[in-house]
């Protein structure tokens, strides 16, 4: 399923192509993020949420609270004028993407991530300034972070390169109850994953492949290259473009609520050889692990 995924809600969205941006927490678990955003500074008081609840249709997802005018709306004074940090260097796990990150008082981490969720499908050049726009997202969590697994191997008998997995949160699976028209998840609980293609058809470098959403029920996905028609480029349908498979892959995915966004990456499989016993062990393997993540989904199995 191709989807062309509207603004990313992980981590929550900050801004957009910021600069100078800075981080601070006082000892009360507030953060203070400093940045420069068209021409403008900006002193965003963050508070509110932790981590990330399991899916529910009954249950709200937690969420931050945004002060962008430094705490004059919400507590009737510049706070950030006066604003103390406690925030010590940070020293949990690795993070992608990192502008800045801090370890606060309660033992509790922040995190600031700047990356491009917009860019063009299929490797297509970006021909709008909002696609090449670098996103800044803020996180704030305790102990794990979410789990991305994912996986190489070849679909509908060979005939395809393919790309499955899932994502989990504290041993639940991670995905939302809706799609919206543009084909991005449209409540908190829906998570987007971004697959990029290294040295493919499309050209020299990392490339945009798509963006796709993780299947409902399971927090699984699953994705197989081909040449298409992509209905969200100029020119469709007279612009087809080919396979994108590539050298190596990597994915991106909005992390379970107001956790860190994740990635992973991996190198791509040469074209399948049904007379290599290597290869079909391999993919016997892999299907085994495909049926283990979305056996009950209507969608993915057709591809096997």
């Amino acid at each position: 399923m191709l989807l062309n995924s509207s603004p990313a809600a992980a981590s929550e969205r900050v801004d957009v192509n910021a600069t100078g941006v800075r981080l601070a927490v006082n000892a009360a678990g507030t953060g203070l993020v400093t940045y420069r955003a068209r021409g403008r500074t900006f002193h965003l008081l963050v508070w509110g949420a932790v981590n990330a609840r399991p899916p529910s249709q009954t249950v709200r997802q937690v969420h931050f609270r945004f002060d962008w005018s430094g705490g004059w709306k919400s507590r009737d004074r510049l706070v950030w004028k006066t604003f103390r940090n406690s925030c010590a260097p940070y020293d949990g796990p690795a993070l992608v993407y990192v502008v800045a990150a801090c370890k606060a008082r309660d033992g509790s981490y922040w995190a600031l991530q700047a990356w491009q969720p917009y860019l063009p499908h299929r490797g297509y050049p970006a021909w709008l300034p909002r696609q090449t726009q670098w996103e800044l997202h803020v996180s704030h969590w305790t102990g794990q972070l979410g789990q991305l697994e994912a996986y190489t191997d070849w679909a509908f008998k060979g005939q395809a390169h393919d790309l499955f997995g899932r994502l989990t949160y504290l041993g639940n699976p991670v995905y939302g109850f809706g799609i919206g028209k543009d084909g991005a998840p449209n409540d908190r609980y829906g998570r987007s994953l971004y697959i990029d293609t290294l040295d493919s058809a499309y050209g020299a470098g990392w490339k945009r492949e798509t963006s796709i959403s993780f299947r409902r029920g399971s927090g699984a996905f699953c994705y197989s290259f081909w040449p298409t028609h992509d209905n969200t480029l100029p020119g469709y349908p007279n612009n087809p473009r080919p396979a994108g498979k590539g050298k190596r892959y990597r994915i991106t995915v909005d992390g379970p609520f107001v956790t860190p966004d994740l990635q992973w990456d991996a190198a791509g499989l040469h074209d399948f050889n049904a007379n290599s016993r290597a290869d079909v062990d391999y993919e016997r393997r892999m299907d085994a692990l495909f049926m283990q993540f979305l056996a009950n989904d209507k969608f993915c199995p057709t591809q096997r």
